[in-house]
């Protein structure tokens, strides 16, 4: 059993003293008995939303402990704190997914003070990033600052977080693993932080999601969950390109939850005629995917010849892609297929995580993050201005190496040498909404999102088991981070703001 301990003791920096970590010989693991980084608080000043905001910084590296008392691994968390903020002041806790990665994304892209500036090249949409220095931080007023306090989370061996020894990294790597440390480092904060009675809120993104509904079961505690009745309930839980449900579907189930987000991004980039909405394009995709198409994909070789062709052709006026590439492909196309072929007469491949951002079809080295067109170009500006935030905005100054998202030391681990993600893990969230009449869901996916799509983020909450009358489902004109774009992240900003000021007005009506 493993039990969180609180931030290690150090030194607090003032404004005018930063402090510097010991330097750290591993990414991912460093021996036992290597020091924490000592905590660092300063104060601040912001206006998010048009209120004017005093507020602190608190940046703390929290020891995991085993049974014994041994620190096993740790966590990293930068805290936001309101001054004067009382019990009825919500806490969002946010972390990213993976898994492997830091929750720089959330931190950087829709929650934290600061925010990166994308550059007059890239436009509204934000589609055309630097992807070279120099990096430029900008004031985000979209931050929810005004109605909550943020907590952002790196796991163990994430961000600024390690693992103390090689035989422990088992001990923090797994579904399980992984959300009982945070859930520990979660019952821990609000205690050192004498929020117990605070509303409190899950923030998620992609692997994320599947921590939120582990942890929304697991925080409540019961002796076939963490064995204590640790009584930690929530007032909601964020979920920001959802991916709960590993359960392998058959490619004909994927194609159709896939569609509409493809006839989305055929829309945008005019390989349909735009003589509809976005919004009414999609619609007519969906209605064609849930009937027509899904009848005709489990037909299969029984599908008359006039109703294959009639299919097809529908496909085609949906997607752009000519009705002989489909029947060429059994009326069947899988994302990665269809990222080559929407644009490809043009020469060019559209992003999986955000299909509004294009590359050219030839040079690509085929690694499926370095070389898609959308964080092949987004992720040099995130990791760029993270750590310019860290170290001049809340003086965290270390020469310990940043892991924005660690594949290989954690994601290979994370799995025990299981295929990843075989379970519906939405079913958590059903079980933890059924024991807490409370707790509230809000579903937010980008139309561009051709990893965690519209569609299987609807077909993940309708067969769940959750209660449809408390679960929100939103979409934005963006993709796998729908906080890219200045419309999309306004609204979305609006959305957790609405969603979090609701939940927490009913928590403290008497």
């Amino acid at each position: 059993m493993l039990v969180l301990a609180g931030a290690g003791v150090g030194a607090v920096a003032s404004d005018a003293s930063p402090v510097t970590a010991p330097v750290a010989s591993d990414a991912v693991v460093v021996p036992a008995g290597t020091p924490l980084m000592p905590s660092v608080e300063r104060r601040h000043r912001g206006r998010f939303n048009g209120r004017a905001l005093r507020y602190r910084s608190v940046v703390e590296e929290w020891p995991l402990r085993d049974a014994g008392g041994a620190t096993i691994a740790s966590i990293f968390a930068t805290s936001y704190l309101a001054d004067g903020a009382d019990m009825a002041r919500p806490v969002i806790f946010a972390f990213n997914g993976g898994p492997g990665s830091a929750s720089l994304w959330l931190h950087m892209g829709i929650l934290g003070p600061k925010r990166p500036d994308y550059g007059t090249q890239a436009g509204d949409a934000e589609i055309r990033p630097p992807t070279a220095p120099p990096f430029v931080l900008v004031d985000n007023r979209e931050s929810p600052l005004d109605v909550a306090d943020v907590v952002l989370i790196d796991p163990p061996g994430t961000g600024y977080a390690r693992v103390f020894g090689e035989a422990n990294a088992e001990r923090v790597f797994g579904v399980r693993e992984d959300a009982d440390a945070v859930a520990r480092f979660i019952g821990d904060w609000l205690r050192r932080h004498g929020r117990q009675a605070s509303p409190r809120y899950l923030m998620g993104e992609s692997y994320g999601t599947v921590r939120a509904a582990e942890l929304a079961r697991l925080l409540a505690g019961g002796p076939t969950g963490t064995g204590r009745m640790d009584g930690i309930t929530l007032n909601g839980v964020m979920l920001l390109g959802q991916s709960m449900d590993g359960s392998r579907p058959a490619p004909e189930l994927a194609a159709v939850t896939g569609l509409p987000s493809w006839a989305a991004t055929a829309w945008y980039h005019r390989a349909v005629p735009q003589d509809a909405t976005l919004e009414a394009h999609v619609a007519r995709a969906r209605t064609f995917a849930e009937g027509p198409y899904l009848q005709a994909l489990f037909a299969g070789s029984r599908l008359p010849e006039d109703d294959r062709a009639a299919v097809a052709a529908e496909l085609a006026a949906l997607t752009g892609i000519d009705a002989a590439r489909w029947l060429a492909r059994d009326l069947r196309m899988d994302a990665p297929t269809f990222g080559r072929e929407v644009l490809g007469d043009a020469g060019l491949q559209v992003g999986a995580y955000d299909a509004r951002f294009t590359l050219p079809l030839t040079a690509s080295g085929g690694d499926p993050v370095a070389d898609d067109p959308a964080m092949g170009q987004y992720v040099p500006l995130y990791v760029a201005t993270l750590q310019t935030h860290l170290r001049d905005t809340l003086g965290v100054h270390t020469a310990r190496a940043y892991n924005a998202i660690e594949f290989r030391r954690i994601n290979a681990r994370f799995w025990k040498g299981r295929p990843p993600l075989q379970e519906n893990h939405a079913l958590s969230l059903a079980i933890a909404m059924r024991r807490n009449p409370a707790l509230r869901v809000l579903v937010a996916t980008g139309h561009y999102d051709l990893v965690t799509t519209v569609g299987a983020a609807d077909q993940a909450v309708a067969l769940s088991g959750m209660d449809p009358a408390r679960v929100v489902t939103r979409t934005y004109a963006s993709g796998h981070m729908p906080y890219i774009g200045v419309g999309s992240r306004a609204a979305l900003a609006a959305d957790v703001r609405a969603f979090v000021t609701a939940g927490s007005s009913a928590a403290v009506t008497p």
